[in-house]
Order: C-alpha cells, then structure tokens, then sequence
C-alpha cells in the first residue's frame, strides 16, 4: 500500500512530499502524480471528444485538464471562465460514478457550449467585431 493511502489524506501536505528519486533531484513533490484529476486518463475520452482532438490535430487535453465536474446549487454543472459563470449539466442526464468519466462529460459538455450559439460571448462578437 502506498504511503498516501496508508496514513491521512494530509500526508502530502505534512510531508516534503519528495518520495521518488525525480523528486529528490529537483528538490520538491510533483504533485500530479498522487492527483488523478490533473492527469486525465486518455481512454476515457467520450467519443466527442475523441473527434474535437482529431479535427483540431491536438495529441492531448492540453487546455481541458483543469476542467472538472463540479456542483452549482446542488446542481452538477461546469464552469466556464469565458463567462466566469457556471453552466449547469441537463437535469435528464445521468452522470456516472466515476469522476474521470464525469469530468470527460463536463470537458464535452463545456465544448459543445462554448460552440453553441445560446453561448454569451457570440453576443459580444455581434456587438463588438470590427468588420
């Protein structure tokens, strides 16, 4: 059993955290590797997102890491920093009980959104462009 898992989930923040020889090299915790929402599990990809990644011609999440499922009111929803507001998950949906697989759904979710035209900021481009 692994040292986290072993003692609290404080451990890390109570110890220097330098475990692995990488670690001690550079003299500080990599935090990624004890945090399975930072590093995305690549096999999860729902099949949207699969394509988006494809068409774009990205090899990963690049900018979607940092996007989680969160809660709103009670409600499942994803913030959107463009809008610095929180768009909420259809109350038909069924989530799944894996966070990974949540946060795939809410990286689609936020995409799809983002590219809707429901999505405030075409507003401000009708407003707002030059030409």
């Amino acid at each position: 059993m692994s040292k986290a898992k072993s003692q609290d989930v404080d451990y890390y923040l109570k110890q220097s955290g330098v475990d692995t020889e990488r670690e001690k090299e550079i003299g500080q915790h990599i935090g990624y590797r004890y945090d399975v929402n930072l590093v995305p599990d690549e096999a999860r990809l729902t099949p949207f997102l699969k394509t988006y990644l494809a068409t774009m011609g990205w090899s990963d999440l690049n900018w979607l890491e940092d996007v989680h499922m969160g809660y709103e009111e009670g409600r499942p929803a994803v913030f959107d920093r463009n809008i610095n507001g929180w768009v909420s998950v259809p109350e038909d949906m069924t989530l799944p009980d894996n966070q990974q697989d949540r946060d795939m759904i809410a990286r689609e979710l936020l995409i799809k959104f983002q590219m809707s035209e429901r999505h405030p900021m075409v507003d401000l481009y009708k407003a707002y462009r030059k030409f």
